[in-house]
């Protein structure tokens, strides 16, 4: 099959190629039974490759070209992702339909998190941002944002962030519980504003992050998504001023304490944190896939080096709400803690 160009050199139909990059395994989900499929090298790079495991001993070798790794064993060891044997193919379906609906932000989640745990935690940061930055201009993209009006709000000039010390301990508590803990562009500045002021403390204070309110945080402020007028100028402000670089910089004095939804940056930031603790009822969640856009407040950094790229792929493709004991057992998070 080729792909059929205008006479002006353009594709005639964006919905077309797509559906021609998919047949030439340029794009979409390849799916590999284990035991029955050859191996899930033959896509290209824009697939997202997924195994199934679903009896019989699990595979050990020739794991390294899948971006997620379904077993029919609830216990299975990472890289697996352990699913009742009931919904297996539930989860494979689910997790095919939210590929199909977006297949470039699928598609460029898996190449990304291919590559973080090869880099630095700043470069990782860097090469997450310019995929965001990128999809900000896709179709997928400008798709949702046209189906998600923006709200109109009443002015709130409370203080997003609020620093306050007891002598041994610095807290950094996220003061926007009405709104869940939202992150908006004012509350990463104020965060910034106070994660420097904590690197610069002469005492080199333990630093506690926190949130008020029912949640941690609900993630990424949804009426703020895509304002930037210059998909470039945007990345170049969002690697200047990246929270979970600083938390990742200073990780050895930082305990994230989260309770309630951790959701998006709810928790790309807190994992950047030397320790991680979250109360009973805790989940997690990076939906930013179904919005055309991959996690970009610092998860396909900080979140693969908890739990592995495999494990984090699948968090960010299917959405799926990820449980305490679940994080617990895969090392999203330390332990369960006291109600902050």
């Amino acid at each position: 099959m080729t792909l059929e160009r205008s006479a002006t050199g353009g594709y005639a139909q964006e919905a077309g190629l797509i559906a021609d990059l998919v047949d030439l395994g340029g794009a979409g989900l390849v799916i590999t039974e284990f035991g029955a499929d050859p191996a899930a090298s033959e896509a290209g790079a824009g697939a997202v490759r997924l195994g199934v495991h679903r009896r019989g001993p699990r595979p050990q070798g020739l794991l390294e070209g899948f971006d997620i790794l379904l077993s029919a064993d609830r216990d299975a060891p990472r890289p697996w992702v352990g699913a009742d044997p009931g919904a297996l193919d539930d989860t494979v379906a689910d997790i095919a339909a939210r590929v199909a609906a977006q297949p470039a932000a699928a598609a460029v989640a898996a190449q990304v998190l291919r590559m973080t745990l090869q880099l630095s935690f700043e470069q990782a940061l860097l090469l997450e941002s310019i995929g965001y930055s990128m999809l900000l201009a896709s179709e997928g993209f400008r798709t949702w944002r046209l189906a998600t009006p923006v709200r109109e709000r009443d002015p709130d000039d409370a203080p997003r962030v609020a620093l306050h010390s007891d002598g041994s301990i610095l807290c950094i508590e996220l003061n926007r519980p009405a709104a869940r803990n939202a992150f908006d562009a004012r509350m990463r500045d104020e965060l910034v504003e106070a994660l420097a002021f904590a690197a610069e403390e002469p005492d080199g204070l333990a630093i506690t992050l926190r949130g008020r309110g029912p949640a941690f945080s609900a993630g990424g402020d949804l009426d703020e998504f895509g304002r930037a007028a210059d998909p470039g100028q945007a990345h170049l402000i969002r690697t200047l001023r990246a929270p979970a670089r600083m938390v990742h910089e200073m990780r050895e004095r930082v305990t994230a304490r989260v309770h309630g939804a951790c959701v998006g940056a709810g928790i790309e930031v807190p994992a950047a944190a030397g320790r991680l603790t979250a109360q009973a009822g805790a989940f997690f969640r990076l939906p930013e896939v179904s919005m055309g856009l991959i996690p970009g407040a610092g998860g396909t950094a900080s979140i693969p080096r908890r739990i592995g790229r495999r494990r984090t792929c699948y968090m960010a493709i299917s959405g799926a709400d990820i449980d305490l004991p679940t994080a617990l057992a895969w090392g999203l998070v330390d332990a369960i803690g006291p109600a902050a």
